[in-house]
Protein backbone atom coordinates (compact mmCIF):
# COMPACT_ATOMS: atom_id res chain seq x y z
CA UNK A 1 0.00 0.00 0.00
CA UNK A 2 1.17 3.75 -0.75
CA UNK A 3 2.26 5.18 2.44
CA UNK A 4 -0.13 7.82 1.67
CA UNK A 5 -2.92 5.65 1.78
CA UNK A 6 -2.47 4.40 4.77
CA UNK A 7 -4.27 6.79 6.91
CA UNK A 8 -6.50 8.28 4.23
CA UNK A 9 -9.29 10.49 5.51
CA UNK A 10 -8.25 9.85 9.10
CA UNK A 11 -6.76 12.94 11.43
CA UNK A 12 -4.53 13.23 14.67
CA UNK A 13 -5.22 16.08 16.94
CA UNK A 14 -1.88 16.73 18.46
CA UNK A 15 -2.19 19.06 22.07
CA UNK A 16 1.24 20.82 22.14
CA UNK A 17 2.34 20.29 18.52
CA UNK A 18 5.06 23.38 18.01
CA UNK A 19 7.93 21.77 19.05
CA UNK A 20 9.52 18.54 20.28
CA UNK A 21 7.53 15.28 20.19
CA UNK A 22 4.51 16.96 19.39
CA UNK A 23 5.88 18.32 16.09
CA UNK A 24 7.73 15.44 14.86
CA UNK A 25 4.63 13.02 15.04
CA UNK A 26 2.25 15.96 13.20
CA UNK A 27 5.73 15.38 10.65
CA UNK A 28 5.81 11.48 10.85
CA UNK A 29 1.74 10.99 10.25
CA UNK A 30 1.39 13.76 7.68
CA UNK A 31 4.36 11.35 5.57
CA UNK A 32 2.03 8.73 6.19
CA UNK A 33 -1.09 10.27 4.79
CA UNK A 34 -2.97 11.63 7.90
CA UNK A 35 -4.42 15.07 8.32
CA UNK A 36 -3.32 16.62 11.57
CA UNK A 37 -4.47 19.40 13.92
CA UNK A 38 -1.96 21.23 15.53
CA UNK A 39 -2.94 23.14 18.68
CA UNK A 40 -0.69 25.05 20.33
CA UNK A 41 0.39 28.61 22.56
CA UNK A 42 2.70 30.29 20.87
CA UNK A 43 3.55 34.62 20.09
CA UNK A 44 3.41 35.74 16.65
CA UNK A 45 6.54 35.46 15.51
CA UNK A 46 7.30 32.09 16.61
CA UNK A 47 3.90 31.52 14.77
CA UNK A 48 4.82 32.47 11.58
CA UNK A 49 7.93 30.19 10.97
CA UNK A 50 5.89 27.44 12.45
CA UNK A 51 2.92 27.63 10.46
CA UNK A 52 5.15 28.04 7.05
CA UNK A 53 6.97 24.57 8.36
CA UNK A 54 3.65 22.96 8.76
CA UNK A 55 2.42 24.19 5.22
CA UNK A 56 5.85 22.88 3.80
CA UNK A 57 5.01 19.13 5.33
CA UNK A 58 1.44 19.30 4.26
CA UNK A 59 1.76 20.58 0.43
CA UNK A 60 5.22 17.70 0.60
CA UNK A 61 2.26 14.97 1.60
CA UNK A 62 -0.42 16.08 0.11
CA UNK A 63 -2.51 16.23 3.53
CA UNK A 64 -4.25 18.65 5.95
CA UNK A 65 -2.18 19.87 8.64
CA UNK A 66 -4.57 23.02 11.14
CA UNK A 67 -3.10 24.97 12.99
CA UNK A 68 -4.60 26.89 15.91
CA UNK A 69 -3.45 29.17 18.48
CA UNK A 70 -5.20 28.42 21.50
CA UNK A 71 -5.15 27.95 25.03
CA UNK A 72 -5.91 24.05 25.13
CA UNK A 73 -6.21 23.80 28.95
CA UNK A 74 -9.95 26.27 28.57
CA UNK A 75 -12.73 24.86 28.51
CA UNK A 76 -14.43 27.19 26.18
CA UNK A 77 -11.39 27.33 23.60
CA UNK A 78 -11.73 23.49 23.54
CA UNK A 79 -15.60 23.71 23.47
CA UNK A 80 -15.46 26.28 20.31
CA UNK A 81 -11.86 24.50 18.70
CA UNK A 82 -14.62 20.56 18.70
CA UNK A 83 -17.40 23.02 17.18
CA UNK A 84 -15.42 24.09 14.30
CA UNK A 85 -13.37 21.33 13.68
CA UNK A 86 -16.64 18.85 13.59
CA UNK A 87 -17.87 21.16 10.85
CA UNK A 88 -14.47 20.27 8.84
CA UNK A 89 -13.83 16.24 9.39
CA UNK A 90 -15.97 13.56 9.15
CA UNK A 91 -17.58 12.16 12.06
CA UNK A 92 -15.57 8.80 12.88
CA UNK A 93 -12.04 10.32 11.57
CA UNK A 94 -10.33 11.01 14.59
CA UNK A 95 -7.79 8.02 14.52
CA UNK A 96 -5.24 9.78 17.23
CA UNK A 97 -5.47 12.35 20.38
CA UNK A 98 -2.12 13.10 21.24
CA UNK A 99 -1.44 14.66 24.44
CA UNK A 100 1.69 16.35 24.40
CA UNK A 101 1.03 19.62 26.34
CA UNK A 102 4.82 20.74 28.22
CA UNK A 103 3.83 23.31 30.53
CA UNK A 104 4.24 23.22 34.08
CA UNK A 105 6.15 25.19 37.46
CA UNK A 106 9.59 23.67 37.66
CA UNK A 107 9.99 25.27 41.46
CA UNK A 108 11.57 23.23 44.73
CA UNK A 109 9.61 21.85 47.76
CA UNK A 110 11.25 23.87 50.09
CA UNK A 111 13.71 26.75 49.79
CA UNK A 112 17.37 26.88 51.89
CA UNK A 113 18.71 29.66 53.69
CA UNK A 114 20.18 31.91 51.41
CA UNK A 115 18.23 31.16 48.32
CA UNK A 116 15.86 33.25 46.43
CA UNK A 117 13.75 30.99 44.71
CA UNK A 118 10.10 30.61 45.24
CA UNK A 119 8.52 27.37 46.72
CA UNK A 120 5.44 25.38 44.63
CA UNK A 121 2.46 25.95 46.11
CA UNK A 122 -0.85 23.47 45.65
CA UNK A 123 -1.90 25.90 43.25
CA UNK A 124 1.00 24.91 40.91
CA UNK A 125 0.69 21.16 41.38
CA UNK A 126 -2.79 21.58 40.60
CA UNK A 127 -2.18 23.76 37.39
CA UNK A 128 0.04 21.25 36.49
CA UNK A 129 -1.25 18.10 37.07
CA UNK A 130 -4.62 19.40 34.70
CA UNK A 131 -1.56 20.86 31.88
CA UNK A 132 0.03 17.64 31.36
CA UNK A 133 -2.26 15.19 33.06
CA UNK A 134 -5.75 15.23 33.47
CA UNK A 135 -6.96 17.64 30.34
CA UNK A 136 -6.69 14.52 28.54
CA UNK A 137 -9.28 13.39 29.74
CA UNK A 138 -11.64 16.15 29.09
CA UNK A 139 -10.72 16.26 25.69
CA UNK A 140 -11.24 12.92 25.43
CA UNK A 141 -14.97 13.01 26.29
CA UNK A 142 -15.45 15.98 24.78
CA UNK A 143 -14.00 14.20 21.43
CA UNK A 144 -16.08 11.61 22.07
CA UNK A 145 -18.61 13.25 22.35
CA UNK A 146 -18.92 14.91 19.27
CA UNK A 147 -18.82 11.66 17.64
CA UNK A 148 -15.27 12.17 16.17
CA UNK A 149 -13.08 9.22 17.38
CA UNK A 150 -12.56 6.66 14.88
CA UNK A 151 -13.95 2.94 15.54
CA UNK A 152 -10.50 2.18 16.33
CA UNK A 153 -9.15 5.25 17.75
CA UNK A 154 -5.57 5.72 20.07
CA UNK A 155 -5.05 7.84 22.90
CA UNK A 156 -1.68 8.80 23.69
CA UNK A 157 0.08 10.51 26.34
CA UNK A 158 3.95 10.97 27.20
CA UNK A 159 5.83 10.33 30.49
CA UNK A 160 9.12 10.85 31.33
CA UNK A 161 11.49 8.70 34.19
CA UNK A 162 11.09 12.09 36.77
CA UNK A 163 8.03 10.25 37.21
CA UNK A 164 9.33 7.68 39.07
CA UNK A 165 12.74 9.46 40.36
CA UNK A 166 14.17 12.46 41.66
CA UNK A 167 14.71 15.43 39.32
CA UNK A 168 15.75 18.50 40.62
CA UNK A 169 12.66 21.39 40.58
CA UNK A 170 10.28 18.46 38.93
CA UNK A 171 8.33 17.75 41.68
CA UNK A 172 5.02 19.45 40.01
CA UNK A 173 5.46 17.69 36.82
CA UNK A 174 6.23 14.32 38.13
CA UNK A 175 3.24 14.42 40.39
CA UNK A 176 1.35 15.38 36.89
CA UNK A 177 3.38 12.59 34.78
CA UNK A 178 2.66 9.97 37.64
CA UNK A 179 -1.21 10.64 37.79
CA UNK A 180 -1.20 10.60 33.64
CA UNK A 181 0.17 7.18 33.78
CA UNK A 182 -2.76 6.28 36.47
CA UNK A 183 -5.62 7.78 34.54
CA UNK A 184 -4.42 6.00 31.26
CA UNK A 185 -5.15 2.98 33.08
CA UNK A 186 -8.47 3.80 33.87
CA UNK A 187 -9.18 5.03 30.62
CA UNK A 188 -7.55 1.97 28.85
CA UNK A 189 -10.34 0.14 30.68
CA UNK A 190 -13.56 2.58 30.90
CA UNK A 191 -12.94 3.99 26.89
CA UNK A 192 -12.25 0.67 25.54
CA UNK A 193 -15.80 -0.41 24.40
CA UNK A 194 -15.82 2.57 22.45
CA UNK A 195 -12.92 1.23 20.46
CA UNK A 196 -10.16 3.88 22.14
CA UNK A 197 -7.30 2.22 23.09
CA UNK A 198 -4.78 4.24 25.70
CA UNK A 199 -1.00 3.90 25.99
CA UNK A 200 1.75 6.19 27.59
CA UNK A 201 4.89 6.35 25.84
CA UNK A 202 8.33 7.05 28.44
CA UNK A 203 10.54 8.98 25.81
CA UNK A 204 14.39 8.37 27.07
CA UNK A 205 16.42 11.72 28.19
CA UNK A 206 15.62 13.96 25.06
CA UNK A 207 16.78 17.71 23.67
CA UNK A 208 13.65 19.64 23.57
CA UNK A 209 12.76 22.76 24.39
CA UNK A 210 10.66 21.58 27.60
CA UNK A 211 14.31 19.85 28.77
CA UNK A 212 15.78 22.75 28.64
CA UNK A 213 13.65 24.00 31.13
CA UNK A 214 14.01 22.04 33.80
CA UNK A 215 17.40 22.97 36.19
CA UNK A 216 20.12 20.86 36.01
CA UNK A 217 19.04 19.69 32.22
CA UNK A 218 22.78 20.07 31.10
CA UNK A 219 23.42 17.24 33.74
CA UNK A 220 20.27 15.15 32.55
CA UNK A 221 21.65 15.25 28.60
CA UNK A 222 25.59 14.46 29.83
CA UNK A 223 24.37 11.58 32.10
CA UNK A 224 21.61 10.59 29.00
CA UNK A 225 24.35 10.29 26.56
CA UNK A 226 26.61 8.07 28.76
CA UNK A 227 23.62 5.82 30.01
CA UNK A 228 21.94 4.70 26.71
CA UNK A 229 23.40 1.44 25.46
CA UNK A 230 22.92 2.54 22.06
CA UNK A 231 25.27 5.08 22.45
CA UNK A 232 23.40 8.12 21.87
CA UNK A 233 20.37 10.13 23.55
CA UNK A 234 16.41 9.73 22.14
CA UNK A 235 15.55 12.04 19.54
CA UNK A 236 12.00 13.38 18.70
CA UNK A 237 11.81 11.17 15.63
CA UNK A 238 12.45 8.46 17.68
CA UNK A 239 9.21 8.59 19.66
CA UNK A 240 7.08 10.16 16.58
CA UNK A 241 8.39 6.49 14.78
CA UNK A 242 6.63 4.77 17.81
CA UNK A 243 3.33 7.11 17.66
CA UNK A 244 3.28 6.38 14.61
CA UNK A 245 2.93 2.67 15.10
CA UNK A 246 0.85 2.81 17.44
CA UNK A 247 -1.56 3.90 14.93
CA UNK A 248 -0.91 1.67 12.56
CA UNK A 249 -3.86 -1.69 12.49
CA UNK A 250 -1.55 -4.20 13.66
CA UNK A 251 -1.26 -2.33 17.10
CA UNK A 252 -4.84 -2.67 17.67
CA UNK A 253 -4.34 -4.70 20.79
CA UNK A 254 -1.65 -2.73 22.88
CA UNK A 255 -3.61 -1.21 25.66
CA UNK A 256 -3.19 0.59 28.91
CA UNK A 257 0.49 -0.20 28.50
CA UNK A 258 3.52 1.92 29.22
CA UNK A 259 5.93 1.99 26.43
CA UNK A 260 9.43 2.72 27.04
CA UNK A 261 11.05 4.32 23.79
CA UNK A 262 14.54 5.36 24.57
CA UNK A 263 16.77 2.90 23.72
CA UNK A 264 17.50 0.63 26.91
CA UNK A 265 18.15 3.90 28.88
CA UNK A 266 15.66 2.40 31.63
CA UNK A 267 17.62 -0.54 31.81
CA UNK A 268 20.21 1.53 33.83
Amino acid sequence: MDKHLQFNGLWAVILGGSSGFGYAAAQKLAGHGMNVVVIYRENKSSEKALKANLTQIAEANSTQILTYNINALDGGSRESFIKEFAAIAQKGSVKLLLHSIARGNLKPLIVKDGESHTTLSLDDIQLTTYAMSTSLLDWTRDILSAGLFNADARIIGLTSEGAHKYWEGYAAVSIAKSSLESLAKYMAVEFAPYGLKTNIIQAGVTETPSLKMIPGSEKLLEIGAKRNPLGRMTKPDDVAGVIYLLCTNESFWINGSLIHVDGGEHCR
